[in-house]
C-alpha cells in the first residue's frame, strides 16, 4: 500500500482508504407504511459477523452503519463483532431508526428528542460509550429545519456521547449550509464512477471534510455480475420502483451504465484488478478526500473490495482514458435532458 490508501481523520487517526458499509448485511426491513420487508442481497447474519471480523483482520478500520440498517440489526452485528476493538472507527446515522427484533422501520423523526433517543439506541447495540461519528440520515431534511438536528449533534459531542458529526446528502446547499460548523467533520455521499458528485466532492475537499462515499459500486452494477441481465429477487430493494433507484430498472442492471461499464471493463482491469477493485481504484485516485465503503452479505466480497488497497489507485494515464471513454457520453446526455 502507499501513502495515497491511508487518511487522516478527524480524530488524528490515520485509517486505510477503504470501509465496509453494513446496508446490505444488516438485512430485511419493513419501511414505514410497507406491508412486505425489503433485503439487498442474500444475507445471513453469520455471514455477516464472519465478513466483519475479515475486514477487520484486513486492517479495515472504518465501519459504516445506520439505525435504519436491519432497523438496528446491523449496529448490532458490528457490536458484536468488534467488541474490545476500540481502534474500529464506527460511523452511524440516525433520523430514521427502527425495531430490530419486529424489522419495522419508525416514522422519521430527527427532533432533538428523536435523535436522543436514537443516538442512545445505537450506543447500546454498538456496545460503545462514545460513536466516532453520527450523520443526519436524511438526505433532503430541509436546510432551515437542520440547525436544531446539528444543534443537538453538538450536545450530544461535549456529553462526549458522540465524536463528531456529519450529514448523510447529496444536496451541495445543504452540505455548504453547515460545512464550517465545529464538530462538523463528514459527508456521506453516492460517488462512484457513474455519480461523479463534482460539486459535494469540491465542498468536502474545500472544508477538509472525509467524504464516505456510499454506493461507490453502484449497488452491485460495477462489479460486473449483472452485467447480463441478471436480476435481482422481487423483495430486493433494487427492484424497487423508487425515483432515486436509478443503477437498476424492474430489477435488472440498468443498460444505459452496463453500456458505459463494457466500454471501460479493461480500463478498470488494468493490474490484474477485478472489476470492484477497479471501481474503487478510480475513487481512490479521484479525490482525496473520499474513504469509499462498499457494501457486504459475504466474507469474499469483503476480501475483494479490500483488496483495492494492495492495488491502490488506478495510474494517472488510465483515468484519462476513462474520461476520454465516459465523459463525452455524460455531455451528450446532460445535452439531451435539458
Amino acid at each position: 500500500m502507499t501513502a495515497k490508501t491511508f487518511m487522516a481523520l478527524w480524530n488524528g487517526h490515520t485509517v486505510p482508504r477503504i470501509g465496509i458499509g453494513t446496508w446490505a448485511a444488516g438485512g430485511g426491513v419493513i419501511w414505514d407504511g410497507a406491508t412486505q420487508p425489503t433485503v439487498y442481497g442474500e444475507v445471513d447474519d453469520k455471514h455477516s459477523r464472519q465478513a466483519i471480523a475479515l475486514a477487520y483482520e484486513m486492517g479495515c478500520r472504518v465501519f459504516d452503519t445506520a439505525a435504519a440498517y436491519g432497523a438496528g440489526n446491523a449496529e448490532i452485528l458490528l457490536g458484536e463483532a468488534l467488541a474490545g476493538k476500540d481502534d474500529a472507527v464506527i460511523v452511524s446515522k440516525c433520523g430514521y431508526h427502527g425495531d430490530p427484533a419486529t424489522r419495522r422501520i419508525a416514522p422519521e423523526d430527527a427532533s432533538p428528542a428523536g435523535i436522543r433517543h436514537s443516538v442512545e439506541q445505537s450506543r447500546r447495540r454498538l456496545r460503545r460509550d462514545r460513536i466516532d461519528l453520527m450523520l443526519l440520515h436524511i438526505n433532503e431534511y430541509p436546510i432551515d429545519k437542520a440547525g436544531a438536528v446539528f444543534d443537538t449533534f453538538g450536545h450530544l459531542r461535549n456529553e462526549g456521547r458522540i465524536g463528531a458529526f456529519g450529514w448523510s446528502t447529496d444536496h451541495p446547499e445543504r452540505l455548504s449550509a453547515f460545512a464550517g460548523r465545529k464538530g462538523f467533520v463528514a459527508v456521506e455521499n453516492d460517488y462512484n464512477l457513474f455519480e461523479r458528485a463534482e460539486e459535494v466532492m469540491a465542498i468536502a475537499e474545500s472544508n477538509g471534510l472525509v467524504s464516505l462515499s456510499r454506493l461507490p459500486l453502484a449497488m452491485g452494477l460495477l462489479t460486473g455480475k449483472y452485467s447480463s441481465g441478471r436480476r435481482v429477487g422481487a423483495n430486493d430493494v433494487r427492484a424497487s420502483d423508487q425515483p432515486w433507484m436509478k443503477f437498476f430498472k424492474d430489477g435488472a442492471a440498468n443498460p444505459e451504465f452496463t453500456r458505459r461499464l463494457e466500454a471501460v471493463r479493461e480500463l478498470l482491469t488494468v493490474g490484474g484488478r477485478t472489476l470492484a477493485q477497479g471501481a474503487l481504484g478510480w475513487i481512490l485516485a479521484r479525490s482525496p478526500a473520499a474513504l469509499p465503503v462498499p457494501g457486504f452479505t459475504r466474507p469474499e466480497q469483503v476480501r475483494d473490495n479490500l483488496g483495492a488497497l494492495e492495488k491502490g489507485p488506478l495510474p494517472a494515464a488510465v483515468m484519462a482514458e476513462i474520461d476520454a471513454v465516459l465523459m463525452p457520453a455524460s455531455a451528450q446526455a446532460q445535452g439531451e435532458r435539458r
